[in-house]
């Protein structure tokens, strides 16, 4: 069902970006200096669909980068709380093997608290 309705989201989307990418298959300059705006020292000449591509794939990879960072306090308490259990659980197997049978096991002592006690 998952399947379906992500192939339902998917498809649209997949269709329009390549109607987007064929619309816009024009060259166009990208300029990245800001002071020589006639004769740019750093410029590339690409598709403008491969401009827009790659500004959503590194807006994509940055609100990624983000996001990581953003979680490093919930990723140490897990890490924190995981330590605690194992230590934990090796407390309670190192105390369950030093602790008597239960009564009616095979192999335990007889509840002596139940013995009168003399006078």
């Amino acid at each position: 069902m998952i399947r379906f309705l992500k192939g339902l989201v998917l498809l649209p989307v997949t269709i329009a970006v390549i109607l987007l990418a064929v619309a816009n298959r024009d060259p166009v300059r990208l300029s990245l200096d800001p002071f020589s705006p006639e004769t740019p020292v750093f410029s590339l000449t690409l598709p403008l669909y491969a401009i827009l591509f790659g500004a959503v794939a590194l807006g994509i990879v940055v609100g990624g980068i983000f996001a990581w960072l953003g979680q490093g306090r919930a990723r140490r308490q897990v890490r924190h709380r995981g330590r605690e259990i194992r230590r934990l659980e090796g407390e309670t197997a190192r105390l369950k093997a030093y602790a008597p049978p239960e009564p009616g096991t095979p192999g335990a002592m007889p509840n002596r608290t139940a013995l009168p006690v003399p006078r």
